[in-house]
C-alpha cells in the first residue's frame, strides 16, 4: 500500500523552495507571537490555552493540511502530469495511501511540533496543555490531510474550497454556531486533547467516543473515495 518511489515525488513537490516558505510561515508566526505573548504577559495557562485553539489548531493546523493535502496531487492533476504516474505499474489505492501518508506527515512535522513549542514557550506546558494541543494538531492532521487530498482529486479549485472550508466553516462557524461544531475536525481534535490536559482549560462540545469515531470514519471515507475519483480519471484518460 506504500510505493516509496511515489512518496519521493510526492516529498519533492510539497517541499519545494516556494511551497516550504509558505508551509513554515504560519508555524514562525506562531511562535514569534508566542514568544512576544509570553514576554508581555507571563505564564498563563488561559492565555496559552486561548492562543493554541485560536490560532494553531483552528487557523494554522487546517491551512496547512490545505497545502499538504492539496498539493500532494492537485499540481499533478492540473498541469496532466498525473498521466505519467498513472501509467506506471502501482494500483491507485497504493498511489492516494502513499500520498496521503506524505500529506499527513508534512502536515504533522509543520504544525504540531510548532504547536508544541509555542505552548512550551507560553507556559512551560502547565496542566499539560502544550502537550494537549499538541496531540490535538497530530490528530487533526490526518483528518485534515485526508480531506484535502480527496479535494485535490475532486476539483481543479481545491486550494480556493479548502481555505473556505478552513476559514470559513472551521474557524467561523465552528466558533459562533453551535450545530456546526459537531461537524467540525477542530471540535473532535479538541475532545482528544480536553482528554489529555488538565483541569478545564481545554473543552469540546464532541463527546470523546463520538470524536474518535467521527474522526476515523471521515479519514477513512475520504481516503476510499479520493482512490474511486483516481480509478475514474484513469478510466477517462484511457478512453
Amino acid at each position: 500500500m506504500y510505493d516509496p518511489t511515489v512518496a519521493r515525488l510526492t516529498y519533492r513537490a510539497l517541499l519545494g523552495r516556494r511551497r516550504a516558505l509558505i508551509l513554515g510561515a504560519l508555524p514562525l508566526l506562531l511562535i514569534v507571537i508566542a514568544v512576544a505573548v509570553r514576554g508581555l504577559a507571563g505564564a498563563d495557562d488561559q492565555t496559552a490555552s486561548d492562543l493554541l485553539g485560536g490560532l494553531a489548531l483552528a487557523t494554522m493546523v487546517p491551512i496547512i493540511g490545505v497545502i499538504a493535502g492539496t498539493g500532494a496531487i492537485g499540481p499533478e492533476i492540473d498541469d496532466g502530469s498525473v498521466v505519467y504516474l498513472l501509467s506506471k505499474p502501482v494500483k491507485r489505492p497504493t498511489i492516494i495511501f502513499t500520498k496521503l501518508i506524505v500529506a499527513i506527515a508534512v502536515t504533522m512535522v509543520f504544525s504540531a511540533l510548532p504547536t508544541f513549542i509555542a505552548g512550551f514557550i507560553l507556559n512551560g506546558n502547565g496542566q499539560q496543555i502544550a502537550v494537549a494541543y499538541t496531540i490535538a494538531a497530530l490528530v487533526a492532521s490526518i483528518a485534515y490531510a485526508a480531506i484535502f487530498l480527496l479535494l485535490g482529486t475532486v476539483s481543479r479549485h481545491a486550494v480556493v474550497f479548502g481555505l473556505v472550508y478552513a476559514l470559513v466553516w472551521e474557524a467561523l462557524f465552528g466558533s459562533l454556531v453551535s450545530g456546526a461544531r459537531t461537524l467540525s475536525v477542530q471540535q473532535w481534535a479538541l475532545a482528544v486533547a480536553q482528554k489529555v490536559a488538565g483541569g478545564n482549560m481545554v473543552t469540546s462540545d464532541v463527546a470523546l467516543p463520538t470524536a474518535t469515531v467521527l474522526l476515523a470514519v471521515v479519514t477513512v471515507l475520504a481516503t476510499w473515495y479520493a482512490g474511486q475519483k483516481l480509478r475514474s480519471l484513469t478510466l477517462a484518460g484511457e478512453e
